[in-house]
């Protein structure tokens, strides 16, 4: 119970460092989750439109790339973005686009067949009559899109959530270095290890709370799509 006292305190007292981690977490997940929806939400409407042979192959990877541990992600980004690897003049690797490349990787295939999989629940007959009134393959993307968008909220809402959670990419790709690229999870794992409860305890008090917003928003989405 003390130490729940001193977590509430340091976030009253808007201690730095704990606020700062909160702000370099939450900065880090809204531009992996910019840079995975730019490609995901296209690509699960390509999905969900297109009539071509494999699709079911295409759609059974994606989701089983989502079941891909975060820590083979951060391995397979780790692998390229290093000094030995075809990326390593970049110098990404423990600095924060290496921590924002391994997030968008991560988040991607959730986006994309959460699109995918919401769009399936639009009208069929939307499609069958932009089909009949001659439009263009990107002008109906366009239109499922806008159609289906508070589908495509839910699953940006959920790429989000998945990347503010988690633990293994930023550790390998960003070091937890601090006042850099330290996160709230990567401050958590540590703090924990050295016994140091109360700024642990403060940020797992954020994350519930982003959690909590994130279904929070996620039901809005859902309820007005219906």
């Amino acid at each position: 119970m003390n130490a729940l006292g001193n977590a509430f305190s340091l976030l009253a007292g808007g201690e730095r460092e704990t606020w700062w981690t909160i702000a370099t977490s939450l900065r880090f997940s809204l531009w992996s989750t910019v840079f995975a929806v730019i490609p995901g939400v296209p690509l699960g409407a390509a999905l969900f439109l297109g009539r071509f042979k494999g699709k079911r192959v295409a759609v059974a990877m994606v989701n089983a790339i989502m079941a891909v541990p975060t820590v083979v992600v951060g391995l397979f980004v780790y692998s390229f973005i290093s000094r030995s690897g075809p990326l390593g003049s970049l110098n990404m690797l423990y600095a924060p686009a290496g921590v924002i490349a391994g997030q968008a990787l991560l988040a991607f295939p959730l986006v994309t067949a959460m699109s995918y999989t919401g769009l399936q629940k639009l009208d069929p007959r939307y499609n069958e009559t932009l089909l009949t009134l001659g439009a263009r393959p990107w002008r109906r993307m366009i239109a499922i899109i806008r159609e289906g968008r508070f589908v495509i909220v839910q699953a940006v809402l959920a790429g989000f959530g998945r990347v503010t959670g988690e633990v293994g990419v930023s550790m390998m790709l960003g070091g937890n270095i601090r006042w850099y690229t330290r996160t709230m999870t990567t401050t958590i794992a540590l703090d924990a290890g050295k016994g140091e409860f109360e700024r642990a305890l403060s940020l797992g008090i954020v994350l519930l709370g982003v959690a909590l917003s994130i279904n929070f928003l996620s039901h809005l989405a859902v309820r007005d799509a219906r």
